[in-house]
């Protein structure tokens, strides 16, 4: 089996990607929606989150407000809660990982928004055969962020600039999908991408790694997976 890494910063575009994989077949593993759901009403995640931040959880719910005014009072707080939920998450990625391998999948998706950020330094991302990163204008990424959370120019730059750059994760991935030239376009290369993926099985070791530039083009994509 043969996994996918598919990531991108906020206002990007990933979800809408992500989707496009679904429809063509693939399994995704989302790490945003297995953090809400660590979250829920009496989620894994709320005794120690309670422990780490006494009142951000009241009755078996998280009180969100809460749990953000701690973090602004105390910076050092989001790491401490990274520590709690990474691992979390990763432990649900290898039993997802898993359940594909055992129902003979032959790719995968793993929709991960800090792919590069948790991984070694220079080095490929855990479990991921090859890596594609969302990426579009930074006016396009500005307004997208500023339309979904209503927030001023400034609240939005602060959000994007507390992520890796879009610049390095384009450095750092096998493919670009680009999503802020039209639907048309992302969909096209997105295509050009299963394509691709799909025939992987059958070449030679030393073709199989993509071009930085490998999603451009296109092509009919089928299911696959």
């Amino acid at each position: 089996m043969k996994v996918l890494g598919l990531t991108g910063g906020i206002g990007m575009g990933k979800s809408t990607v992500a989707a496009a994989f679904r429809r063509a077949g693939l399994p995704v593993f989302d790490a945003d929606r297995e953090v809400h759901r660590l979250q829920q009403p009496n989620g894994r995640a709320l005794p120690a989150i309670g422990r780490l931040v006494p009142g951000a959880v009241v009755g078996g719910r998280l009180d969100r407000a809460a749990l953000r005014r701690a973090v602004v009072a105390d910076p050092a707080l989001f790491r401490k809660l990274e520590g709690i939920l990474h691992p979390m998450v990763r432990a649900e990625r290898r039993r997802f990982l898993q359940r594909q391998r055992r129902a003979g999948r032959s790719w995968v998706v793993l929709d991960i928004p800090l792919l590069f950020e948790t991984a070694p330094a220079g080095r490929r991302p855990a479990d991921c055969d090859l890596v594609a990163v969302v990426s579009a204008s930074p006016a396009t990424q500005l307004a997208r962020v500023r339309r979904r959370r209503s927030m001023s120019a400034a609240e939005a730059a602060s959000i994007i600039a507390r992520q890796m750059p879009d610049g390095e994760k384009r450095r750092r991935a096998d493919v670009v999908i680009h999503s802020g030239l039209s639907r048309w376009q992302a969909l096209r290369e997105i295509s050009r991408l299963l394509v691709r993926m799909r025939a992987w099985p059958t070449r030679t070791a030393a073709s199989r790694a993509p071009s930085p530039d490998g999603a451009r083009g296109g092509a009919a994509a089928g299911r696959i997976g």
